[in-house]
């Protein structure tokens, strides 16, 4: 009897701490700190300007994303970075995934529709609305 106590109680002190408690939001926390130091390490030596609701699609070369909050557009050129938080929480853009925009425009703006999708097999991992593009130049 006294082994069932004990292995109940071990029981539920695991259950409680894989349950989604204060260990979990602080794991996404964690995770959204990490996100926001790898972009501003990445944007490092660039000054921001001001605020755009496009940029030209011709003009962007990669894109990268930092957690499920931040899209990074760079130029061809790598010149500008235009930083975009989109409106509603957008999957990953990672290696081997692209973006669409829905429009069918050849620049991207705040309140487009995109798709990211893997070009190979065509399959989307989800969409989001694009936020407002703040360009990051280098500093001179």
């Amino acid at each position: 009897m006294k082994g069932i106590i004990l292995l109940s109680a071990f029981v539920l002190a695991v259950g409680c701490s894989h349950s989604g408690g204060a260990g979990a939001s602080s794991s996404g926390q964690t995770q959204a700190a990490q996100d926001e130091a790898a972009l501003a390490a990445a944007l490092k030596g660039r000054v921001a300007g001001p605020v755009q609701e496009c940029v030209a699609e011709p003009e962007l070369g990669s894109t990268t994303s930092y957690g499920r909050g931040v899209i990074v557009f760079t130029t061809r050129t790598g010149d500008v970075a235009y930083v975009n938080r989109p409106i509603s929480a957008c999957p990953e853009v990672t290696s081997g995934r692209a973006l669409q925009n829905l429009t069918r425009q050849t620049r991207f703006c705040r309140g487009d529709a995109v798709t990211v999708f893997d070009p190979v097999t065509r399959m989307s991992a989800g969409s989001c609305t694009l936020g407002d593009f703040t360009p990051y130049r280098r500093a001179p």
